[in-house]
């Protein structure tokens, strides 16, 4: 099963117009659980924070987390870092299409190679660190670039059934939510390894807890993995995606907001991650 062609063509649907591309990152929030459970740890970490501060999103891809932070405090300064030059391009003219170029800013960058000292309050990285074979580099990175205090926010599959990378001949395992992608060098972090990892890098604290849990499993099959099967046969499915949305919205919608509301799932096959300098 195919992610990234998919994303792509919808990008470039979506990318007609900044009208259209708002559009498209609301459409985002509204389908991923993993937005959820970011955009819910945003908005707790956003509380008390009015001053100016800078952020950095590692691996932003489409941008739409950047979105995100470029509504929760107009003060806020992100600097966005992908490798894929053509998005870099497109998030750059978006945001200077609606007037943010002045604080926001996308280029082109290798995690593994990229450091600032001491230059941000939070850096966020959304399912970037399962495509890295080089972590604990890219972890020390995120250590010397954060200001003393400053926090560390992951979004990861997990080895709960995350990824099924090596797993492509016998296809995926019952109950795996991340293991369309084909890119990426591990099957899921253990909870236990990616902490280990991240305070050898230097961290001072590190927490860690399962998101797509039980509820979270069935939203993501009803919303995102049967509706990609469907396009991976054929790109005809667009016209019939909306009736089928019609019909499972509502429960995925239910579904995502009891994954969110529960912050001690016992397994899942998501994690997410927040450390401290």
């Amino acid at each position: 099963m195919q992610y990234d062609p998919i994303k792509n063509d919808l990008g470039k649907v979506f990318n007609r117009s900044a009208g259209m591309r708002k559009l498209f990152y609301r459409l985002l929030d509204i389908l991923l659980l993993r937005s959820w459970h970011i955009r819910s740890e945003l908005k707790a970490w956003a509380k008390g924070k009015p001053g100016q501060l800078h952020i950095l999103d590692a691996g932003a891809g489409f941008g739409q987390y950047v979105y995100t932070l470029s509504k929760l405090n107009p003060n806020w300064k992100v600097t966005a870092v992908d490798v894929k030059e053509e998005q870099i391009a497109d998030c750059n003219r978006f945001f200077s299409q609606i007037g943010e170029a002045n604080r926001i800013a996308f280029e082109e960058g290798d995690l593994t190679r990229f450091v600032r000292e001491n230059s941000y309050d939070l850096i966020l990285s959304v399912d970037v660190m399962e495509h890295i074979l080089e972590d604990r580099l890219v972890f020390e990175n995120f250590h010397a670039s954060m200001k003393p205090g400053g926090m560390l926010l992951i979004s990861t599959p997990s080895d709960q059934g995350g990824s099924d990378v090596h797993h492509h001949d016998h296809g995926p395992k019952d109950g795996e939510v991340h293991g369309f992608i084909d890119e990426h060098v591990r099957d899921g972090y253990n909870i236990e390894d990616i902490k280990e990892k991240i305070l050898t890098a230097g961290f001072s604290k590190v927490e860690a807890r399962y998101s797509y849990g039980a509820p979270g499993k069935i939203s993501w099959r009803l919303s995102m993995k049967y509706p990609i099967l469907m396009l991976n046969a054929t790109r005809l499915s667009f016209l019939i995606l909306p009736i089928y949305y019609l019909l499972t919205f509502p429960f995925a919608l239910l579904l995502n907001y009891f994954d969110v509301k529960n912050r001690n799932h016992p397994t899942g096959t998501g994690l997410v991650v927040k450390a401290w300098k």
